[in-house]
């Protein structure tokens, strides 16, 4: 997963110590997210593209076209939940099967499905790629369900 962090944030004339207070989080941690050796929430991505008005899947590198969000957006873990079901359902796949391919238990899957858990950022884009669903779809930022790139749905 290559997260274009640094690069929006310097697109945006932004330091990384005056970025780790907006979100809210030490120097060192948001210095972690840039280079790949912590991986972000989808809270604090969520809070990121905000900042930003871009998109998550700008943002995860699903795509080179960033869809600009029209209002700030609250991830809600029962919405995550309902999108991921949905999604797994049209591909007819099984809560075993995702947790084989995320190599995790189908329990997790199904604390994800029934919003008890929020996904984790990694999980988020695996499923995103492997599916060809738009992360934020999935995580009710859009309505729009494919990865757009440059002006084609994949």
């Amino acid at each position: 997963m290559k997260l274009r962090l640094k690069e929006i944030r310097e697109k945006n004339d932004l330091s990384g110590r005056k970025m780790a207070i907006k979100m809210n989080v030490g120097k060192s941690t948001y210095n972690y997210y840039e280079l790949g050796k912590r991986i972000i929430t989808v809270e604090k991505l969520n809070k990121f593209c905000n900042i930003f008005s871009c998109s998550m899947d700008y943002t995860l590198g699903l795509t080179d076209f960033n869809i600009v969000p029209k209002k700030k957006y609250q991830i809600n873990k029962k919405l995550v939940g309902q999108r991921l079901k949905e999604i797994r359902k049209e591909n007819n796949l099984s809560q075993e099967l995702i947790a084989d391919i995320l190599n995790t238990s189908q329990s997790t899957i199904s604390s994800y499905e029934n919003g008890r858990t929020l996904i984790i950022t990694a999980f988020l884009y695996e499923i995103s790629k492997r599916l060809n669903v738009s992360a934020d779809y999935l995580t009710g930022r859009s309505n729009t369900k494919k990865i757009y790139i440059k002006d084609k749905e994949i």
